[in-house]
């Protein structure tokens, strides 16, 4: 049995597009002929993202308890009992439930490439593993989720969905990315116009696989700020 093969749609941020982008991808993919699905897309309560998925087939979800609340996964056995060609299953780094199967969703999706299922994926930088230690020194938010690089590395294709930091504020100022409460919040902390430069300097420089070279000039000076503010060495308004 062949191995499946692995797109990543890889942001500098939360709201570049990934998801929309794939969903995208996974539409050309059914117009083409392929068997495709939406094993899981988060849709954040985004409308635009809600619609995009338009009449692709979509596995249930499954449903799961823990410590009393509800929650819901992907719903593995069923996508791998459906075997379409192609499943779409959005953020790689994500942490299942608590008794779920794997612990994590790469490994949920390294089975269903096993079984000869491409995926469609997305991950944001900061959920890179190597650069978790300099995300958090940049935006002071230290992120909990990450997936191993060799593991995106690895994959098929690795696609940039990139927009610039002012254009990014822009859609959350628009209320595009976050609900209106959180706007003002997040605009004066991590999506701060330097944090967003950085991030983005990031991505650019992992993809050429020059990220150690060029991040040697920031480590050894690079000291936390506070929360929300870039460190010292990155530019910032």
């Amino acid at each position: 049995m062949a191995r499946g093969e692995l797109r990543i749609f890889l942001g500098a941020a939360p709201g570049v597009g990934k998801t929309c982008t794939m969903l995208e991808e996974a539409h050309r993919r059914a117009e083409r002929g392929t068997d495709v699905v939406i094993a899981f897309v988060e849709t954040h309560g985004r409308r635009h993202t809600q619609a995009m998925i338009g009449d692709l087939e979509v596995v249930p979800r499954a449903e799961m308890r823990y410590r009393g609340a509800g929650f819901t996964e992907m719903d593995l056995d069923a996508v791998l009992v459906r075997r379409p060609e192609l499943a779409v299953v959005d953020e790689f780094a994500h942490t299942d439930v608590p008794g779920a199967r794997n612990a994590k969703r790469w490994q949920d999706v390294q089975e269903l490439l096993e079984a000869g299922i491409s995926v469609l994926t997305t991950v944001n930088v900061q959920h890179l593993e190597s650069l978790n230690d300099v995300v958090a020194q940049i935006t002071g938010v230290e992120q909990r989720e990450t997936v191993p690089d060799a593991l995106v590395r690895a994959a098929e294709q690795v696609e940039l969905v990139d927009m610039t930091p002012e254009a990014l504020c822009r859609r959350m100022a628009h209320g595009n990315i976050y609900q209106p409460e959180k706007i003002d919040a997040a605009l004066g902390n991590y999506f701060r116009t330097g944090n967003l430069t950085a991030l983005r300097e990031l991505a650019l420089l992992w993809l050429a696989d020059k990220v150690e070279e060029q991040l040697d000039r920031y480590r050894p000076t690079t000291r936390s700020t506070r929360p929300g503010r870039p460190a010292n060495g990155w530019s910032s308004p």
